[in-house]
């Protein structure tokens, strides 16, 4: 793996670990270190590693952008930062692997749009979410994008127009986080549910989670047009091929990818 000013990357078997690493700074983010994060993401899509686990070091996961980057610029350099913070949203996505978010302290504005934006999300009970802006002078217009479709409407509309942080519990109720387990689980727990989220065929696994962000949030017409042509296609994938021979005759698939 590269190396980095603000990031940590550490494989480990098939999963790589990626960890925000300015924690004197809250692990914000600049526009220096939204690139190196869209640098490993991309480097890691193309290896051929299973599972990607997004972290943050020091007492939060992210404080979200960093308002040092952003108040020195003009609004063609705003719009440059929050592109290439859509692009990594973006991307994250549109891997291969599945990524998820190992969530401790604070998670806020564009922090909370990464774990939003993420596949799947594990939060310590320690955690909080917030989108603040809605109690500040710079409304969180782009974190709101990815939670609105995680939450809900009206519990997106609490959390941008109060600003207020929502606690673990309720952000699993809510959906924005798939488990909360006490702090010293966290890491087991991340584990775990990665574990069973990357069993099978790691190409149809792909193709999987392509297609549902690709029919999420169209009608339902649409989303089945896109499904059902990609299903069929992905019939006859080796990976396909095998796990359903190895089902007709009862035995342990041996998964070509």
């Amino acid at each position: 793996m590269g190396e980095y000013q603000h990031i940590l990357v550490k494989r480990d078997g098939a999963t790589v670990t990626i960890t925000m690493n300015r924690a004197s700074r809250r692990n914000s983010l600049t526009e220096e270190h939204l690139r190196e994060l869209l640098a490993a993401f991309t480097e890691v899509g193309e290896s051929d590693a299973t599972g990607i686990v997004l972290a943050g070091a020091g007492p939060v996961f992210s404080a979200g952008h960093d308002f040092g980057d952003v108040a020195e610029r003009d609004l063609v350099g705003v719009r440059e930062l929050l592109q290439v913070c859509t692009e990594l949203m973006h991307t994250m996505q549109s891997l291969p692997q599945v990524v998820v978010a190992r969530v401790h302290g604070l998670a806020t504005a564009a922090g909370c749009q990464l774990v939003a934006s993420c596949d799947l999300a594990v939060a310590a009970e320690s955690a909080g979410f917030a989108l603040p802006g809605g109690k500040g002078g710079w409304f969180c217009h782009t974190p709101a994008v990815p939670v609105a479709r995680t939450v809900g409407r009206k519990r997106l509309m609490e959390m941008a127009l109060t600003g207020d942080v929502v606690d673990a519990v309720t952000a699993q109720d809510w959906g924005l986080v798939n488990r909360v387990v006490p702090d010293a689980e966290l890491d087991e727990a991340v584990a775990e549910l990665l574990g069973r989220a990357t069993r099978g065929s790691r190409a149809a696994k792909a193709l999987g989670k392509q297609t549902l962000y690709s029919q999420l949030d169209r009608p339902e017409d649409d989303a089945y047009r896109i499904a059902v042509e990609v299903m069929a296609a992905a019939s006859q994938l080796p990976g396909a091929r095998e796990g359903m021979a190895a089902f007709l005759e009862k035995r342990t698939p041996d998964w070509p990818d």
